[in-house]
């Protein structure tokens, strides 16, 4: 499908400066265009590709001057990432196409309630007393356990698990391989050296506009909910235990591993790696490293890095004393002789 440079400017509210016929049928980098693409400048670092890319348009800021000529169309707008971001979700759509109807086979309870519009493809098992919304879409072996309920708009990936008893929201995305609601870690120690296992017997309960990665685990908790509030974006392999609460907006890169029943604030950004021991409250707006480790409680608005963690800025200073160490170790071993050579003409002159 192509698009002219004047339709995309409408679309996206832009100004074209260029041939305003030139059309395009595909996306690419700014430094690896080809005639028919779109890209975009959005950074500052890569300004110098506008000059040398073959791309047909180039979305620009609305202040962008160029230094010399440009051979793309340009398109400028308020914001190039933004715009893209629109054009990229057009792509998506029509990529998925709108998917409608059951494939055989797929096992739907007869108490399942789902929608005329919903899509339910080929070996998904759909449980009892189920309640599916509107334009959902559930993939080839997706589990949904029995009394779930899914709002309108969700996407649920291949292989996607959904446990009984879980709450999705509204307009949630759910990539393969995910796990909501499987068991906590839940183990008493027992006199012979044993473990119980605890029964957990609470739910997950995921709001609106939540995006999972592939490979996640939310476990269901002991009791009550593991909750995800509204406009969380979680990354692949991410593990959050039983009973963790993570506040609206926060995003975790992959590899976060959070322990139960701690708290996550909102508007939070979580590097790759990042583990949170149990029972811990990690405040509202903290950007936190990537690899750091959190064993204490965590303020508002703090930015943090490090094992364990300490203020950004102290663990830029600590990073410089480590990298100074075997110098203060020579220097240290030279005082040190210094000191004997010392200690000796003192006894001497005794």
């Amino acid at each position: 499908m192509q698009f002219t440079a004047q339709q995309i400017a409408a679309f996206l509210g832009g100004e074209v400066v260029g041939d305003a016929q030139v059309s395009v049928s595909n996306l690419a980098k700014i430094e690896e265009g080809t005639p028919g693409t779109l890209t975009f400048l959005s950074n500052p670092l890569y300004t110098q590709y506008i000059y040398t890319t073959q791309a047909s348009i180039v979305l620009v800021r609305r202040d962008f001057q160029p230094e010399r000529p440009v051979t793309p169309t340009l398109i400028k707008v308020d914001d190039p990432y933004s715009s893209l971001t629109m054009l990229l979700e057009l792509v998506n759509q029509a990529t998925l196409g709108n998917k409608r109807g059951i494939e055989s086979p797929a096992h739907i309870s007869d108490s399942a309630q789902l929608p005329d519009d919903a899509y339910v493809g080929a070996f998904a098992y759909v449980g009892e007393r189920v309640v599916v919304g509107s334009g959902v879409k559930i993939y080839p072996q997706v589990y949904v356990g029995d009394d779930v309920t899914i709002g309108d708009n969700v996407i649920l990936y291949p292989g996607v698990k959904i446990y009984h008893g879980c709450r999705i929201g509204n307009n949630c995305i759910i990539h393969a391989g995910t796990v909501i609601g499987s068991d906590g870690f839940g183990f008493a120690p027992q006199p012979d050296g044993s473990y119980k296992k605890i029964p957990q017997i609470g739910i997950v309960i995921i709001e609106d506009n939540v995006e999972i990665g592939a490979n996640t685990t939310i476990d269901r908790a002991t009791m009550g909910a593991t909750i995800i509030h509204r406009g969380v974006k979680l990354d692949n392999l991410i593990q959050l235990a039983h009973n963790v609460e993570v506040g609206e907006n926060t995003v975790m890169a992959a590899q976060v591993g959070v322990a139960g029943s701690s708290k996550i604030g909102a508007q939070c950004m979580f590097g790759g790696q990042v583990g949170v021991a149990g029972h811990r409250r990690v405040g509202s707006h903290v950007n936190v490293g990537a690899q750091t480790g959190i064993p204490n409680d965590v303020k508002d608005n703090m930015e943090i890095m490090g094992y364990p963690a300490v203020p950004k800025i102290d663990f830029a200073r600590q990073t410089i004393h480590v990298k100074r160490l075997p110098e203060l170790n020579n220097t240290v071993k030279q005082l040190q002789r210094e000191i004997e050579e010392l200690k000796k003409l003192i006894n001497n002159n005794n």
